[in-house]
């Protein structure tokens, strides 16, 4: 983060890499958004865990749990060559339907917010835009809720749906570059709680 926004949002600087020296952010960063007490809305969060238990990514990818974070996602978002984030998305079409929106798309996906967490992001990326630290690229990709009433559990329609987003997630990492592996039976996934 440049001094000026450091001091303009008040945020602490993370451990460097080198003494002196602000540490190097992975390329891409997999960003599931969502609440996962309003069931289909932590369809984002829950498929950012299925990616990490099915797949082993290459080290420039970082996953990242966001939650419902907003402002608190400035330096994990900053210096990033593409930011990939998985949400639900209220567009009107069916329950389920896969929603994928890229770079100048991504406003729209603002414009239809149904939850708080995608306006705090949208103030984020234009907080970024303002410092001129923002993503090179961002695509969102998600699933149209079809429900976002109290329940810890997505329903029983983005449950059968979920297997098309992770595909999804997969296809775009691998067209980026960086491409997944599926982790063998013997590897049963990440012990660490994601971040």
């Amino acid at each position: 983060m440049n001094p000026a926004a450091a001091d303009l949002l008040g945020s602490a600087s993370s451990s460097p890499d080198k003494p002196g020296q602000e540490p190097t952010p992975r390329p891409v960063l997999v960003l599931g958004m969502g609440n996962l007490l309003l069931e289909d809305e932590g369809l984002g969060i829950h498929t950012l865990k299925l990616i990490q238990q099915r797949f082993v990514a290459p080290p420039e990818v970082e996953f990242l749990d966001g939650g419902t974070s907003g402002m608190a996602l400035i330096e994990m978002l900053s210096g990033r060559q593409h930011l990939l984030v998985l949400d639900a998305v209220q567009t009107g079409e069916a329950p389920g339907t896969l929603v994928t929106m890229n770079d100048k798309d991504v406003p729209v996906y603002f414009g239809l917010r149904s939850t708080p967490h995608q306006l705090g992001l949208s103030d984020v990326l234009a907080t970024m835009k303002l410092t001129d630290e923002q993503p090179g690229r961002v695509t969102v990709l998600g699933l149209v809720p079809y429900s976002l009433e109290m329940s810890l559990d997505l329903s029983v329609c983005i449950s059968e749906k979920l297997h098309q987003l992770v595909t999804a997630v997969v296809d775009e990492l691998a067209a980026l570059g960086y491409p997944l592996q599926a982790r063998s039976d013997e590897d049963p996934g990440q012990d660490e709680p994601v971040s």
